[in-house]
């Protein structure tokens, strides 16, 4: 067992590491939803916190970790390429001319999640996962565009740790918790003047704090599981500086509080026959917390600028299939709903977000009772998403900007389960498929 754990800790850590690479958000607004499961993103993650997407499902409801026995891990890694441009107009009529290019490129998105069974009821676990994060240049490459008044480039990312417990009271209900530890940093450009090549200003810090999770799955009847648990906000207190390049490079240490969302997710799994199995899923998502931000130098308290988001709060919803095709595959497919937290009050050049369908499809093979490999794909088509910039409008600023942007999402992923132990030993107190009479 201790040269699993090393090993454990050893993949892990390497996945975390990577894991500081930035992502491309595909969520509401900058939040990271596929980086979490190969198996929950091939049904555009329905049923996650009812235990249906695997071991992923942990990152949704800590108490899921009660339905996977004796010691296994889960790693996954995610390919994720966005497109957009913005057919940008200055002015009431004036064309730009040439389209201007978001400038997103893919990015990469690892993931681990690990469970113990210590006791026949009692479970521990750890899970790493990017909740968060964005790459955006509307200008392309050098950040020149007829926007950058407004924003040259935007870079968020997020790497959470989470310790994670779970316990089964009986055999039809569990509950778990789990403390997130997450680390963020902001890096914001933009421009003084629509000169190109002009100098600007740069906002960028760093921050760790602390968040929690709870959360608790029910098994009424057999083949069906329900689960709901609540992710608690994190107020990212946002260390840095503030540096004016037009000003020869003047530099402002500086704060800011970022208030991550909470969200409250609800999941239900049911089995219909040997075959087929069906799951549900409705996530609301607290964004109307993440509203205008000022940026305080720490020397006096004085406010030098404010970041105006004004979100509200999202909703999204989904519903998705399994198909057991014969002892070792499993096909699945999915769907999804997203309403944005942005519109064009509240829009900012750096997430073109609006309101989404997922559409998923996604395979699992067991080459073992060891070992289980799953792949995923989503396509994301995002309604237009328009801007609409000038003096008196939320985002404010002395130049017009009218644009409007299509964005479209292509996902992958690809996932390995690994069983540490001998798996004709321990059994889950709920299965995918409901309670099971033999315990150890």
């Amino acid at each position: 067992m201790i040269g699993s754990f090393r090993s454990v800790l050893r993949l892990s850590a390497s996945a975390a590491a990577l894991m500081l690479v930035t992502a491309t958000a595909q969520a509401s607004s900058f939040a990271i939803r596929s980086g979490q499961s190969a198996e929950g993103l091939g049904m555009a993650y329905a049923g996650a916190a009812s235990g249906g997407i695997g071991l992923g499902a942990m990152a949704w409801n800590p108490a899921a970790i009660t339905m996977f026995p004796g010691r296994q891990s889960h790693w996954s890694a995610t390919y994720l390429g966005a497109t957009a441009k913005y057919n940008s107009i200055v002015g009431p009529s004036a064309p730009l001319g040439p389209s201007d290019n978001l400038g997103i490129n893919g990015a990469f998105i690892p993931a681990s999640f690990n469970v113990w069974q210590l006791t026949d009821r009692l479970f521990v676990g750890f899970a790493n996962t990017a909740p968060f994060g964005l790459r955006s240049k509307p200008g392309g490459s050098d950040g020149i565009w007829a926007g950058q008044t407004y924003g040259r480039s935007a870079t968020i990312r997020t790497f959470n740790v989470a310790p994670t417990v779970g316990y089964a009271i009986n055999d039809w209900i569990s509950v778990g918790a789990a403390l997130q530890v997450q680390y963020g940093q902001v890096d914001l450009k933009q421009a003084t003047s629509l000169v190109p090549g002009s100098n600007g200003v740069q906002i960028r810090g760093d921050s760790y704090d602390l968040g929690y999770r709870l959360g608790v799955t029910l098994t009424p009847f057999t083949g069906t599981n329900i689960g709901i648990a609540y992710r608690s906000g994190i107020d990212q207190t946002v260390t840095g500086r503030l540096v004016r390049y037009d000003l020869g490079g003047l530099t402002f240490p500086v704060k800011a509080n970022l208030k991550l969302p909470g969200s409250v997710v609800f999941g239900l799994s049911q089995v219909i026959n040997d075959q087929w199995q069906a799951h549900v899923g409705v996530e609301w998502t607290n964004w109307a917390r993440f509203g205008t931000i000022p940026v305080i130098r720490r020397a006096d308290g004085v406010t030098l600028t404010n970041l105006r988001f004004e979100y509200k709060d999202s909703w999204y919803f989904s519903g998705g299939l399994e198909y057991r095709y014969n002892r070792n595959l499993t096909l699945r497919a999915g769907v999804g709903y997203e309403l944005s937290a942005v519109d064009v009050s509240s829009r900012s050049v750096f997430v073109s977000d609006n309101d989404r369908i997922w559409l998923s499809a996604g395979m699992s093979y067991k080459f073992s009772e060891k070992v289980n490999f799953d792949l995923g794909y989503t396509f994301i088509a995002v309604n237009k998403a328009r801007i609409a910039y000038g003096p008196g409008t939320a985002q404010g600023g002395p130049l017009p900007l009218t644009a409007v942007a299509n964005p479209t999402i292509h996902i992958i992923a690809a996932g390995l389960t690994y069983r540490w132990d001998d798996p004709a030993v321990a059994q889950p107190i709920v299965s995918k498929s409901g309670p099971i009479s033999v315990r150890n």
